[in-house]
């Protein structure tokens, strides 16, 4: 979950490590450093805060050509000087930035203070630069002694090693935490994510598990943990350095909400055949048959991507008829899950490098099962993993919060739906064309709601101190509850929660009294009548009521507080619409509260740790 950069060329090491870490602190923001080496020695700065407090430091130490930094999301130790990265073995010659967890680093620790190494911080990952001082000091070579440590590591990692000893060479390597090397002329760099390396180059090689990376200004050598040699082309990026920046908006994360009509384009661009009212996906082409024969779909899938895959297993049974059993990633392995032959798995990601889908992924492939993807970034370690998959084209999501990935898994997942009902003819070529023809028209009705937000910005500052909120849906729009709740928790630090509207009266409704804002998903589709009962029982209680709605009916309008009107559409397609108000919400919500919305307390975007 932290952010790595490194480089060696003719560059000020200083200001591409500085810009770099920047665009990674989204990865994590407890706190930051740097390693540079010049004159055969190495210099550490860091600091617990943001990189800016870091750039203040660096801007006065010399020049290098070579340095690693990191941007930390705090595991072991809390975020203070000496727990930040990098950090240096006992002599000063090594320094190691480092993303993962080190599982053994007590049983390491214990065996390397035996043999006189001194520790100082609480962190995994400085038992990793002693063991590597270990083996230095038996080989005199810095890419075999990274080699041989990690032999005796337990754990992930995801890290890059120098020796001022050797100043012309980076050693990275990785398993289970993403790395990426670009290449540049007379220059090469290292980054946990791409965006740290695209204002200098867009050719890279990503490194796979279990691989080592030997860095020269000129040269990349791959090798597995046995030494041997590997040969990888190297990709190109294809996204622009406008896409990772704010584009005149106060923040990411309402950057993103406003990119939402043009992501879920680029979703369906391509694969709607309005024609015979199906889907066509590339990626599922060579799988079709498995999946349309599946008996039952598996879907794994973490925080906002669970949320994602409830709604798809509402519309799979719907309408594809086909059984859907929806699992936290983190439990699914650990709960002894029983896959059976016609099971088909899929797991959701938008970064594809989330830990604990990726091992429950792994434990399903075990049993044998087909598994399938549906990832937003190309090349991620889920979309090399699986057997086919999708993905969805949302662009690169720099806020911590997801919002524009969410929309789009959901476009994806219904045109999975789509090309399943129709191959498993569970519904008409013309119900199909309905579909698509509905599809189609999302874009413009999302627009429609980005175009009126005054109503939602005026909630939020009628609500903004209040200390609890409810939010309640039914079918299909219940994990859209799930997700406004969870929005909400996550960058106003309000607390929330999300419940099937009918479940309100088991337990819930002790909650509601006047200071309590609930939130209503009341569409005019087949469970209106019912949520308008539900309303009720929340009004007789004197709580507040916001509903989101299509077409207000006078009963509506007795009964809430707020209506916040969006466009209508067909069930299976509305939480991509109800959702967006809520993304409004909770972003409005904690601007008003002085909360840093791009990088909420606590959280980090990709999660790569258990």
């Amino acid at each position: 979950m932290c952010g790595i950069v490194g480089y060696i060329g003719d560059k000020d090491a200083r200001e591409v490590l500085v810009e770099g870490l920047k665009r990674l602190e989204y990865r994590g923001y407890d706190s930051a450093g740097v390693a540079l080496l010049a004159n055969n020695r190495i210099d550490v700065l860091k600091t617990p805060g943001k990189v800016t407090k870091l750039e203040e430091m660096v801007s006065g130490v010399q020049q290098a050509k070579i340095g690693i930094g990191h941007t930390r999301w705090a595991t072991h130790g809390e975020p203070t000087t000496v727990n930040a990265h990098p950090h240096m073995d006992c002599t000063g010659n090594i320094a190691i930035i480092h993303n993962g967890i080190i599982e053994n680093h007590s049983a390491l620790k214990t065996k390397l203070t035996s043999l006189g190494h001194t520790f100082r911080s609480q962190t995994d990952t400085e038992a990793l630069v002693h063991l590597i001082e270990e083996f230095y000091s038996r080989t005199n070579n810095l890419e075999m002694a990274v080699r041989f440590a990690l032999k005796d590591v337990d754990g992930t990692f995801g890290l890059v090693v120098m020796a001022a000893s050797e100043p012309d060479i980076l050693v990275a390597a990785r398993r289970g935490s993403p790395l990426v090397i670009g290449l540049g002329e007379s220059e090469n760099l290292i980054a946990s994510d791409a965006s740290a390396l695209i204002r200098h180059t867009r050719n890279v090689i990503y490194l796979h598990d279990n691989e080592i990376a030997v860095i020269t200004r000129n040269d990349v050598a791959l090798k597995n943990l046995d030494d041997e040699t590997i040969e990888r082309e190297a990709e190109h990026l294809t996204f622009d350095l406008e896409q990772i920046e704010k584009g005149g908006f106060d923040h990411f994360m309402l950057k993103e909400i406003n990119e939402q009509p043009e992501t879920i384009r680029n979703a369906f661009r391509g694969r709607l055949i309005e024609e015979t009212g199906i889907s066509n996906m590339g990626g599922l082409h060579e799988v079709d048959d498995k999946i349309t024969n599946a008996k039952r779909f598996v879907i794994l899938a973490c925080g906002t991507s669970w949320h994602a895959a409830l709604v798809g297993k509402y519309i799979l049974e719907q309408y594809a008829k086909i059984p859907v059993e929806v699992d936290y990633a983190s439990e699914f392995r650990y709960r002894n899950p029983v896959l059976m032959e016609g099971d088909v798995v899929w797991a959701i990601s938008q970064s594809g490098e989330t830990l604990d889908t990726l091992a429950a992924l792994r434990e399903a492939r075990k049993s044998g099962v087909p598994v399938y993807g549906i990832v937003n970034v190309v090349g991620s370690t889920i979309a090399r993993e699986t057997d086919a998959g999708v993905y969805i084209h949302a662009g690169p999501e720099i806020g911590v919060a997801s919002t524009k990935a969410f929309t789009s898994q959901l476009a994806v997942l219904n045109l999975i739906n789509l090309l399943v009902a129709r191959k498993r003819k569970t519904i008409s070529e013309e119900q199909g064309r309905e579909i698509v023809a509905e599809m189609r028209k999302l874009p413009g009705k999302i627009q429609q709601i980005l175009d009126n937000t005054g109503v939602i910005e005026s909630i939020a500052e009628e609500f903004k101190d209040s200390r609890n909120f409810l939010y309640l849906g039914r079918g299909v729009n219940f994990p859209v509850a799930l997700e406004g709740a969870l929005k909400l928790k996550e960058i106003s630090y309000i607390h929330a929660e999300g419940y099937p509207a009918a479940e309100m009266k088991h337990g819930p409704i002790a909650l509601i009294d006047d200071n309590m804002p609930a939130v209503f998903i009341a569409l005019g589709d087949s469970t209106y009548d019912k949520i308008l009962s539900n309303i009720q029982e929340v009004r007789a209680r004197k709580g507040n009521v916001i509903v989101i709605a299509n077409e207000p009916d006078s009963r509506l309008k007795e009964l809430a507080r707020h209506i916040i009107q969006i466009p209508k559409t067909i069930d299976i397609l509305s939480p991509i619409l109800s959702v967006i108000p809520l993304q409004l919400l909770s972003y409005y919500i904690a601007v008003k509260r002085g909360c840093n919305v791009d990088q909420p307390r606590n959280l980090a975007k990709s999660v790569t740790v258990e």
